[in-house]
C-alpha cells in the first residue's frame, strides 16, 4: 500500500471540500434584484398591513405574562379586531405611528432631512411616550439634543426596546439595500437609544430589508446579523437563538428558557431591574427571531411564538408579522389575518393624519429614491435593486463597568428621605408625582457627596414628565451620600421618592446557605 505524501492528503482534502462546497447551497441574494413595482409594493403593503395585524393580535397579552403563555390560554381573532383597538385604545399602535413620524418627515424634507426635524416632529408630538422615547423626549426638550438624547449616561433606558419597535421604516424604505437601512437607522436611532438599543432597530431594519430579495427565513435572520458586531452581548444572544433553532427545531420553548436564563435580566431600564418588566431590546429582539425560525413561513405560527414568548408581547409580533408581511406579500397574507385590516385602510392612526392607505404610498415613494440613490434604477413598470451584503456597525457598550447590585423600596415623601447613603459607581432614584396640565414644573436640588450636582426639572405634563428623579452614573466605586431639596414645593404635586437602585462594577456575590 503506497503511502500518501502530504500534497495528496492535501489534494483528497481539497477535493472533499468542493464536493461538499457543491453539495451544500448557500443561501444568497443576487447582485440585483429585479422587481415590477407592482410586486414592490405588495411588498410594502405587506410590512405594514403583517406590523398592524401582528400588533392587534398580541394587544390582549402585553406585559401581562412575564413567562411563556401558555397553549391553554387562547388568544382571540374576532371579527373588527382592529378596527375596535382603533375607536377604544388606539394607543396600541405606538409602534406603527412613531414610525410614522420618521416617514413623515422623510415625505416633507427629503431623504437628506436634517436630524434636527426628527427630533422637533418626536419632541413635540401629541402622543404619550415611555422608556427610552420619553426619556429621550425630555432630554430633548430640556436642550439636550441627539445622540447625547440617547446616549446610556444621559438615558437609564437606552438599551430599551423603543427604537427597534419603530425601525420598520427603515427596512421598508431600502428593499435589498441592508446597508443603506442601517444609514437611515443611525442618527435617528440614537435620538432614544444608544448600543444594545440601538442594535435593536439596526438588525430589525437589516431584516425587513432582506425580506425583499430573499423568502428563506434562516438566511434573513442570519445574513442581518451581520450588521451587528460580534463582540456585542446583542449579536452573541441572537446567535445563542440561531444555534439552539438548530439544536431544537421542534420546541421554542427549550429556546425561550435557554435565553431567559442567560440573557433575561435586565441590568439598564429601572423599572426592569430587579423586576418582571423586561423592555430589554435584547431579549425581546431574541422573541422575535425565535417567532420567524420557529414558525417557518407560516404567518400564524410566526406571529403567535413571538406572542407567546410574553414581555412585549404586542410590539415583538408586530416586528415578526412584519418581516415575515414583506416576505409574503400583501396578496398572500392569509386572508383570515387579512379581512379585519379592509377596515382601517383609510383611517388614520391616533395622533396622526396618516393612514395605513397612506403610509403604503409613503414609503413605496421613498423606496423608489433609495433605490435610484444607491446605484439601482426605476422605469415605468418595474425597478432593479443594487442588493448589499451586509456591513458591521460600530460597537456601542452601554453600562459598560456597571452592574445593579441592590434596589431598596423607599416610598416615603421627598421631604423625609434626607441623606441617603450607597456603595458603589452609580445610583439611580425613582419617583411618583401626580400628572396634570397644570403647567407645575417642580425643581429638586441634588447633592451628591456634599456638592450640589444639579437641579433636576420635573414637569407635571405626562408628555414632558422625567421618567427618573435622578441618576448618576460613571462614580469611583466606594460609598457616596445623595440627598435632595425641593426648591418649590406645591401640595398638590407630591413627591414621593420610591426606589433606591444601587450600581457597582461588577454584580455582588451571593452566598447560599
Amino acid at each position: 500500500m503506497k503511502k500518501l505524501t502530504i500534497v495528496t492528503i492535501l489534494a483528497f482534502a481539497i477535493l472533499a471540500v468542493g464536493c461538499v462546497q457543491n453539495k451544500v447551497k448557500v443561501p444568497s441574494a443576487p447582485e440585483e434584484v429585479s422587481l415590477t413595482k407592482e410586486q414592490l409594493m405588495d411588498k410594502i403593503k405587506g410590512g405594514w398591513a403583517g406590523q398592524t395585524i401582528g400588533c392587534t393580535y398580541g394587544g390582549p397579552t402585553e406585559f401581562r405574562y412575564s413567562s411563556i403563555i401558555n397553549d391553554n390560554i387562547p388568544i382571540e381573532w374576532p371579527d373588527h379586531r382592529i378596527q375596535w383597538y382603533y375607536d377604544h385604545a388606539p394607543g396600541l399602535y405606538d409602534d406603527i405611528y412613531m414610525d410614522l413620524t420618521f416617514v413623515e418627515v422623510f415625505e416633507k424634507e427629503g431623504l437628506d432631512a436634517p436630524i434636527e426635524s426628527f427630533a422637533k416632529a418626536f419632541s413635540s408630538a401629541a402622543y404619550p411616550l415611555w422608556h427610552a422615547n420619553q426619556a429621550a423626549r425630555y432630554n430633548i426638550q430640556q436642550g439636550l439634543m441627539p445622540p447625547e438624547s440617547g446616549f446610556w449616561m444621559n438615558n437609564p433606558h437606552s438599551d430599551d426596546i423603543d427604537f427597534q419597535i419603530e425601525a420598520d421604516y427603515a427596512g421598508i424604505m431600502a428593499p435589498g439595500m441592508p446597508n443603506a437601512a442601517v444609514h437611515y437607522t443611525d442618527e435617528i436611532g440614537h435620538m432614544m437609544n444608544y448600543g444594545d438599543g440601538w442594535y435593536g432597530g439596526v438588525y430589525v431594519a437589516a431584516m425587513y430589508s432582506l425580506a425583499f430579495v430573499s423568502d428563506d427565513i434562516e438566511y434573513i435572520v442570519s445574513e442581518a446579523l451581520k450588521t451587528i458586531p460580534t463582540e456585542s452581548k446583542y449579536y452573541q444572544c441572537m446567535a445563542d437563538i440561531i444555534k439552539w433553532h438548530k439544536e431544537y427545531p421542534d420546541n421554542w420553548e427549550i429556546t425561550w428558557a435557554l435565553a431567559e436564563r442567560k440573557w433575561g435580566f435586565d441590568i439598564g431600564c429601572p423599572d426592569g431591574v430587579y423586576g418582571t418588566t423586561n423592555i430589554d431590546a435584547l431579549i425581546n429582539s431574541s422573541y422575535i427571531i425565535m417567532g420567524l425560525l420557529y414558525g417557518e413561513g407560516d404567518f400564524y405560527k410566526t406571529i403567535d411564538v413571538s406572542t407567546r414568548c410574553g414581555k412585549d408581547s404586542d410590539c415583538n409580533p408586530a416586528s415578526s408579522g412584519g418581516i415575515l408581511g414583506v416576505v409574503l406579500g400583501y396578496s398572500n397574507i392569509p386572508e383570515y389575518w387579512k379581512k379585519n385590516i379592509y377596515e382601517v385602510e383609510d383611517r388614520n392612526f391616533a395622533y396622526t393624519d396618516i393612514s395605513l392607505n397612506k403610509t403604503y404610498q409613503m414609503s413605496f415613494n421613498q423606496a423608489l429614491k433609495v433605490i435610484e440613490k444607491y446605484g439601482g434604477s426605476v422605469s415605468d413598470e418595474s425597478v432593479t435593486i443594487k442588493t448589499q451584503v451586509p456591513e458591521t456597525v460600530r460597537l456601542e457598550k452601554g453600562f459598560e463597568g456597571h452592574w445593579p447590585v441592590k434596589r431598596e423600596e423607599i416610598r416615603d415623601h421627598i421631604d423625609n428621605c434626607g441623606e441617603m447613603e450607597f456603595n458603589g459607581n452609580g445610583v439611580v432614584l425613582t419617583y411618583l408625582m401626580p400628572m396634570d396640565n397644570s403647567g407645575y414644573e417642580a425643581k429638586v436640588e441634588v447633592t451628591l457627596d456634599g456638592v450640589v450636582d444639579r437641579t433636576v426639572v420635573l414637569p407635571a405634563s405626562n408628555n414632558h414628565r422625567s421618567l427618573e428623579l435622578y441618576f448618576k452614573y460613571g462614580l469611583p466605586v466606594g460609598k457616596h451620600t445623595v440627598s435632595l431639596k425641593w426648591l418649590n414645593p406645591d401640595r398638590k404635586h407630591p413627591i414621593e421618592v420610591r426606589s433606591k437602585i444601587v450600581y457597582s462594577d461588577k454584580p455582588e456575590e451571593h452566598h447560599h446557605v
